[in-house]
């Protein structure tokens, strides 16, 4: 569950108690004062972030040098890719490292750990949806390309190659539906990390090229939600994903 989401469901949770939304106006300080509380404690005791998802995987690939040819590093998109469609993962030697929520911020911090110590030939990696939605509240658009940048830095200087992806289409956010532009905003950072790709040699991956309808939100008939890929949708992705790898590992 992302922050939003933890925030969402606190205050859904809040308003079902009858004194409490009585005295709501009144006790609304000490209510955020107690959220807060509550998830700086949950913060200490347990991993917030979820940065320790893959931490016994991880030890156990070092230990076996079982290293993957292919490493995906992003958020739910990638997780649910690993989950729904784990057949192509382990036929190819590839490893899914996507954990729900999390922004690219998130994924720069961890990068090592579930990247570099794994000592893929390749990474392929796809983040920004999490950031457009403020799920760690709000990011310049420019920060999201900088951490990409970061992360393809950190893979070259280890002997890694980087796939770039584009952030897939979604027009609106249903943990967060107060966010706007979303789905323009997507669209110029997108531009951005093609012009980066095309400036360093890198392939680029053009999910949403694919995924979009003329308004850039994501195809109705590929997400439920319009954000996340419906299970037959990472066909599609999984189509060009393949012809970006082969064209590094050629």
């Amino acid at each position: 569950m992302s922050l939003a989401e933890n925030r969402l469901f606190f205050w859904q949770t809040l308003s079902k108690f009858p004194y409490l939304c009585a005295n709501f106006t009144s006790m609304k300080k000490t209510a955020f004062i107690f959220l807060l509380l509550t998830m700086t404690i949950s913060g200490f005791s347990q991993d917030w972030f979820r940065f320790n998802d893959y931490k016994a995987d991880n030890e156990r690939i070092i230990a076996n040098k079982e290293y993957p040819e292919v490493v995906f590093m992003g958020n739910s998109i990638t997780e649910n890719w690993a989950f729904f469609h784990p057949e192509f993962f382990t036929s190819h030697n590839f490893l899914g490292r996507g954990i729900g929520g999390q922004t690219s911020a998130h994924m720069l911090v961890r990068f090592k750990t579930d990247v570099i110590d794994l000592h893929p030939k390749v990474v392929v990696i796809m983040a920004g949806t999490n950031d457009v939605a403020h799920n760690d509240l709000w990011v310049a658009p420019e920060q999201v390309v900088y951490n990409v940048i970061a992360m393809c830095m950190l893979a070259e200087s280890n002997g890694i190659v980087p796939i770039i992806s584009s952030i897939p289409p979604c027009a609106s956010f249903v943990w967060r539906p107060e966010i706007e532009n979303a789905a323009q905003t997507i669209v110029d950072i997108n531009k951005c990390l093609k012009a980066y790709a095309e400036a360093k040699g890198f392939v680029y991956v053009d999910y949403h090229a694919a995924l979009a309808d003329e308004s850039n939100a994501f195809q109705q008939a590929l997400s439920d939600d319009g954000c996340h890929p419906n299970p037959d949708t990472y066909d599609v992705m999984e189509e060009l994903v393949l012809q970006a790898i082969s064209k590094v590992l050629k």
